[in-house]
This record gives structure tokens, C-alpha cells and sequence, in this order.
């Protein structure tokens, strides 16, 4: 039996920051309060709680007072910065520098006074923390655009600008760039219409790497957490070029899989899977096979 790690998988550099900052501050310290989940992977999360991580909402941060509290790699809106100074709280800012330079950008477009009536379009996950920072520059005057079929929001007889939550599709978002700027050209006003490609490209590589590593094996054992999006979309490339792709979470749900007949298996996984669980996931499936 022959079982492989993907080496171009687990966490991007941005969560790799945020987690190397979070492990050097409670070096020294007993607790640290982090915004929401600090990575969309149950495993890590829990592996950092028990050194002192703790999770907070939004609702219990606007509570605290004169504490600390790590900003995670999505980033945040203005607003978090303005409760923290209000509350005399300190804030550790761990936004993946991709996302902070995407903050800059729409920021700074929606201050500019000759784009007053353009319209800012975000392709993204509705709800997302990175999507929701990203809004919160532009005082949410913004649409976010989760499908081909929303398209249909836009105000055609007006300009609009097209950004990206750095971590969607490539393909994807090119295709909706295609539907949008018809629609434009359709009533007249193919000018109107411009775009940014702002996908992080160690993420959108990620999906050519999966394709090809996936056809390599027999059996595919992808390692995610199951609120991870980007997690979701490598699996689903992995289910289309492998259709013996199994998605599990932990080491233990490998058990409940029938590896038999496999004589090659490719262990892979999301942005936000840790290496150490996938090396986990190895052990667990070398012990059964």
C-alpha cells in the first residue's frame, strides 16, 4: 500500500501567520481572545483552545474592555478597529496581507470622489468574515454576488466595478466577468463596466494541483473542516478528475471507509487544513490497510 501526502496542501501563508502569531503571544501569556474561528478546521481550533486560544463572537468582543484580541487572516471592517480604540482593547492583526491589500483597494475607490455613482460588486460568499471586512470599507454600499444568477441585481445603466473574495474560483469568476460585461454590452454600455482580478494565486493554484495529484491515486482521502468553502471546492475538483474521493474531517472517520482494492491512496486537503492532521490521517490509514 502506497500512501501519499499532497505537499502543496494545507495552510496558505496568511492562516500560517495568524496561527504562528496567536502560538507566539500565549507563549508568554495565559489567553488570547480571538475574533471568530482563527481557521475553518474544528481540529486546529481545538488544538489551539487547549493551549489557551479563545473563541469569540462579535457580539461578546463589543463587551470586552481593555484587552487583547487577534484580528484572524480574513481581516475585519472598520468598524471592529473603532469598537477596540472605543473600548480600549488592542487589537493583533493577523489579516493575510492579500486581504489587507483588497481592504486598501475598495477602500480607497469607494473614498475617491469621482466613483460616486459605480456601483462596487464583491464575487463571494454571502456572510463569509472575509467578504463581510471586505464590505465595511465601502460602508457596506456594496453587492456581493454569490452566483451566475444574481446577475441580474446589477443596475445595467450604471458603471460598476468587479472585485473578488481572494479566495473564490478563478474560472469561476472569469465566467461571471463574461456574463456581466454581455450584459453591459447588450444595453449599450459596454464601457461601463471594468474588474479586478483580486483571487490569491496560491489559492487558485490549488485547484490545478489537486486535479492532477487526484488522478494520480486510487482512493483520495480529502481532510477538511466542514465550514471551510475553499475546502468544499478542492473537493469537488478532486470528486471530478477521482470519483473514489472521500471527504472526512478527522482521522477516525477513515475507519467507516472500505479502502480495500486501493492500491494507492492521496492524501490532500484545503488552505485550512493543518499538516499535522493529515499526517494523522496517514497513520490512521496505513493501521487499517
Amino acid at each position: 500500500m502506497n500512501i501519499t501526502i499532497d505537499d502543496n496542501s494545507g495552510f496558505c501563508f496568511g492562516v500560517i501567520h495568524a496561527i504562528q502569531t496567536a502560538e507566539d503571544y500565549l507563549k508568554s501569556h495565559n489567553s488570547l481572545y480571538c475574533l471568530g474561528d482563527i481557521v475553518h478546521n474544528n481540529e486546529e481550533v481545538n488544538r489551539l483552545t487547549s493551549i489557551g486560544l479563545r473563541v469569540i463572537s462579535f457580539e461578546q468582543f463589543e463587551q470586552l474592555h481593555d484587552t487583547t484580541v487577534l484580528i484572524r487572516a480574513h481581516g475585519e471592517p472598520p468598524r471592529t478597529y473603532q469598537i477596540a480604540e472605543q473600548n480600549h482593547s488592542q487589537l493583533i492583526d493577523a489579516t493575510c496581507p492579500v486581504v489587507l491589500k483588497l481592504q486598501q483597494r475598495i477602500r480607497n475607490f469607494h473614498l475617491s470622489n469621482e466613483n460616486k455613482d459605480t456601483q462596487i460588486l464583491i464575487f463571494g460568499k454571502k456572510g463569509h468574515a472575509e467578504v463581510i471586512g471586505l464590505m465595511g470599507q465601502a460602508g457596506n454600499d456594496v453587492q456581493v454576488i454569490s452566483s451566475f444568477e444574481e446577475i441580474d441585481k446589477i443596475d445595467y445603466t450604471r458603471p460598476a466595478i468587479l472585485y473578488s473574495q481572494t479566495t473564490q474560483s478563478l474560472e469561476q469568476y472569469y465566467q461571471l466577468i463574461d456574463l456581466i460585461q454581455k450584459r453591459y454590452e447588450e444595453a449599450g454600455n459596454g464601457q461601463m463596466f471594468e474588474y479586478a482580478d483580486t483571487i490569491c494565486r496560491k489559492v487558485a493554484n490549488r485547484a490545478k494541483e489537486i486535479a492532477e495529484f487526484a488522478q494520480k491515486h486510487d482512493t483520495i482521502l480529502f481532510v477538511s473542516g466542514e465550514k471551510s468553502s475553499n475546502g468544499l471546492y478542492l473537493f469537488d475538483i478532486c470528486q471530478k478528475n477521482n470519483p473514489h474521493s472521500h471527504l472526512i474531517s478527522n482521522a477516525q472517520q477513515i475507519e467507516t471507509l472500505d479502502l480495500r482494492g486501493s492500491q494507492s491512496i492521496g492524501i490532500c486537503g484545503a488552505t485550512s487544513t493543518p499538516m499535522w492532521l493529515m499526517e494523522e490521517c496517514a497513520k490512521k490509514a496505513a493501521s487499517i490497510c
